[in-house]
């Protein structure tokens, strides 16, 4: 016989994915449950992400069907979440959240039989809409299909003789395919699928091999095709923004920390290097920080302390590219581009409302902004002034953004046929293998 569970709150805060856990019997979940996640999604602790992970679920299930009359779970089951009174003569909603003063109005327009679709971004409030029997949407016009997301590289098979040329002359002219400026090509013989060419689309039609300068930047080389890639945006000085996706340990930060580095100390291209990220911590917040603006970054802006480490670690080569030898620590090296102001690390806060001209600036962690703040902090562009921006999408802490919904994705996808744009997503962890495998099954 078909069981019903009621579950409690800690039981969905100690293991996010319970809810999929009962095979093919009812799950129920009262109001009250959807109001102390509602009170949980918000906080940066490991409670604060099974809530928000929670609350999620339901949405995804929130389109197979009602979830005030039972919607399927994926294991055959129903799940439904029920008022105390199950919306009879009275609403059981507290009137001291503003929330559901909105979500009484909107039931008593639906009650009285206009056509009502209810529109928020907080998605707990579109599942008490939907418990409520009102259409509920999020706003969608800054969603980006994440499945979908432009990757910035394609693969096609052609001819043989069109790889031929495309070795002897450098550059193809190929009017018939059709690529998104910068993109990179991977061209594959179809008679033998391992003759392979590789090529980026400067301008519709046209072509063009790697720069073989971009091979080594910063005594660091690529360690897969898509590092390289991202590697050829990132020096490009044609290019004046580019978007990096990839999960934890895919060398996002250290790729853009090296281009930077080589740029603006070897190259001159640019008068210093600006690396912010959004403070927002994982795990409980560790509470006010005293000293001054440098001290208090000083935790948020340790994963970029910890790159510059590495990339300092020693002083280079000389020009027959042996070893130089230097009594200089990577530390004391860090510590002297951070005094001389060539190398800044910046709070996003302070980032609103400046101009930043002749500048390489790293946008880290940039899935936690909106679209709104991705816009205003690319607004801030001086003349000569390249913007990176990288991040893992499926790593957010801000309570209100998704997978779809964050400000580096929704930059990816409306930048891409922009020809001073490019995007790459890296695919595979390079920090370690014990990286590599949580990033794969955990």
């Amino acid at each position: 016989m078909i069981k019903t569970f009621v579950l409690d709150t800690n039981v969905l805060l100690h293991n996010a994915d319970s809810i999929f856990g009962f095979a093919d019997n009812t799950i129920v979940l009262p109001m009250a449950v959807m109001e102390e996640l509602d009170r949980f999604k918000s906080r940066h602790d490991e409670l604060g992400r099974n809530a928000r992970q929670v609350i999620r679920s339901l949405d995804g299930l929130r389109a197979t069907g009602s979830l005030k009359d039972g919607a399927p779970t994926p294991g055959g089951g129903r799940l439904r979440i029920l008022l105390e009174e199950d919306v009879c003569d009275g609403i059981a909603l507290d009137e001291r959240v503003t929330d559901n003063r909105i979500l009484r109005l909107a039931y008593a327009l639906h009650r009285k039989g206009d056509n009502v679709i209810f529109v928020s971004k907080d998605i707990n409030a579109r599942l008490k809409a939907d418990a409520l029997g009102i259409p509920a949407e999020d706003f969608e016009s800054q969603k980006v299909n994440i499945e979908e997301l432009y990757s910035g590289y394609s693969e096609i098979t052609v001819t043989g003789s069109l790889i031929d040329a495309f070795f002897k002359n450098k550059t193809l002219q190929a009017d018939e395919l059709r690529f998104r400026p910068n993109e990179f090509v991977l061209m594959k013989d179809q008679r033998n699928e391992r003759r392979t060419a590789l090529g980026r689309m400067l301008r519709q039609g046209v072509i063009t091999h790697l720069s073989n300068r971009y091979d080594n930047i910063w005594n660091i080389q690529a360690r897969n095709k898509e590092q390289r890639l991202a590697l050829e945006l990132l020096m490009d000085p044609d290019v004046h923004i580019v978007t990096i996706v990839g999960q934890a340990g895919t060398g996002k930060t250290l790729l853009a920390l090296a281009a930077g580095l080589q740029a603006t100390l070897q190259h001159r291209r640019y008068d210093r290097i600006l690396v912010s990220r959004p403070v927002i911590p994982m795990g409980k917040d560790i509470g006010y920080l005293p000293g001054a603006k440098e001290e208090k970054l000083a935790p948020w802006m340790q994963p970029i302390y910890d790159n510059l480490m590495y990339l300092l670690r020693d002083s280079g080569s000389d020009k027959s590219g042996r070893r130089r030898k230097s009594k200089e620590t990577a530390r004391d090296r860090a510590e002297r581009l951070l005094s001389e102001n060539v190398i800044v690390l910046e709070a996003l806060t302070y980032i609103r409302g400046r101009n930043i001209p002749g500048q390489y600036v790293i946008i880290d962690e940039a899935q936690n902004l909106t679209p709104h703040e991705v816009k205003t902090v690319i607004s801030r562009a001086g003349e000569n002034t390249k913007m990176v921006l990288t991040g893992d999408p499926w790593q957010i802490d801000n309570p209100y953004l998704d997978a779809s919904s964050n400000g580096l994705i929704y930059a990816a996808e409306r930048l891409k046929d922009h020809p001073i744009h490019g995007h790459v997503t890296l695919k595979n962890s390079v920090r370690s293998a014990l990286a590599a495998v949580a990033a794969e099954r955990l």
